[in-house]
């Protein structure tokens, strides 16, 4: 009788903690905006301890030597604690193996004429050294796409890891459509038409 219950205290236990882990990694879109939703006010992500790309951009293709056609991402709110950032030169880097979208590491706002900020979408982003050094050996993926390797070529005038380190990031445009698709990394909808620096 007692070994039964212990028996059931484990299952019990093991159904829990893969529920859990179930919620915590979720793929589904509808679960992860209604979590993420409360972006859309950006005091909200200031209080949670985003804070504004230390750069000032707002990153568009076309100033980052990409066809303008593309779009744009918009200004990243990052959260340092998140990303685990390390270091900030002479590229930004970090210990961040977090893959969880209900909650983002970054968070994708377009600026508008008044001066207000509109929630388009979130990214996460994991270093590759730190996810490698964590035993992944495969690029994580989301929704069966494999995310984006991001390594500057120092060949190349522009900088394709956005002075980062190399890393792998995900974009999920929840709230701007995306005529090129959900999980591209621009938006052609996206525009810095109204950044002010």
């Amino acid at each position: 009788m007692q070994n039964n219950i212990i028996k059931i205290f484990c299952l019990l236990i093991v159904a829990l903690f893969t529920a859990e882990s179930a919620i915590a990694h979720s793929e589904d879109l509808d679960e992860i905006r209604a979590a993420t939703e409360k972006y859309k006010d950006v005091n909200v992500a200031l209080a949670e301890g985003f804070i504004p790309d230390p750069s000032g951009h707002c990153v568009s293709a076309a100033a980052e030597g990409l066809p303008a056609e593309w779009g744009g991402m918009g200004i990243h709110y990052i959260n340092p604690n998140l990303l685990q950032i390390t270091a900030a030169e002479p590229r930004v880097n970090g210990n961040s193996t977090h893959t969880d979208f209900t909650r983002p590491a970054i968070l994708l706002y377009e600026p508008q004429a008044d001066g207000s900020l509109v929630l388009m979408g979130i990214e996460n982003l994991v270093w590759i050294e730190a996810w490698q050094a964590a035993g992944n050996t495969d690029i994580p993926k989301f929704r069966g796409r494999s995310w984006d390797m991001m390594v500057d070529d120092p060949a190349t005038e522009g900088d394709e890891a956005h002075g980062f380190k190399p890393h792998y990031d995900q974009h999920v445009w929840l709230f701007r459509e995306n005529p090129t698709g959900i999980l591209n990394p621009f938006n052609p909808a996206a525009t810095c038409e109204h950044h002010r620096g």
